[in-house]
């Protein structure tokens, strides 16, 4: 039993040296707790994302994009999607007409990208100031409204922007999906 611990204790003493001490061992889990706090943060990264979803959909981006910026989908719920989709004769003070395929294919593509289905921050963002409202206007969404609440309409007049529609006009990364503050320049 004697010959155990000394042998155990010789053991301990020449790990010293080459660095392997308690202390080692500490700051070991402390490396360990670190890479699990990185894990958990990058995995809740994949599952919230700072930007939206850049627009895939060729049947969506060329009919309608073919007059405005196709917005992310993730921009409205699905229900606003839908009753935009259900007033093409009205869009807006224009019309246009789209066969009932291309609607379908539009509608399968707004559905399972649609804010509500979606991890990113903006999206999560846009569903808790909606309560109950049902926009079909981005401009009309309350965290949006928030976010521009600043910006006098007298800018939103100017040749360069339009209108508050125009959302590549000041967010120079709008079609990747990025809003953030970072990437914002207001024309003159």
């Amino acid at each position: 039993m004697k010959l155990r611990r000394v042998f155990l204790f010789v053991v301990i003493l020449a790990m010293i040296p080459i660095g392997i001490s308690d202390r080692a061992f500490g700051d070991d889990r402390e490396n360990q707790k670190h890479h699990t706090r990185h894990r958990e943060r990058k995995g809740k990264d994949r599952q919230t994302t700072s930007c939206l979803t850049p627009v895939s959909n060729p049947t969506y981006k060329d009919n309608c994009g073919a007059c405005h910026f196709a917005y992310q989908p993730e921009l409205l719920p699905y229900v606003s999607w839908k009753r935009i989709l259900e007033t093409v004769d009205d869009h807006f003070g224009e019309s246009f007409d789209l066969d009932t395929a291309t609607k379908n294919a539009i509608s399968s593509y707004l559905e399972p990208n649609a804010s509500e289905r979606s991890k990113a921050k903006v999206a999560v963002k846009i569903m808790k100031s909606l309560r109950s409202h049902v926009p079909v206007r981005i401009t009309e969404l309350p965290y949006i409204k928030d976010k521009h609440h600043r910006i006098s309409a007298d800018i939103y007049k100017r040749d360069s922007i339009g209108s508050a529609s125009n959302c590549l006009a000041c967010h120079r990364r709008a079609e990747e999906g990025i809003y953030d503050d970072d990437y914002i320049s207001i024309p003159q």
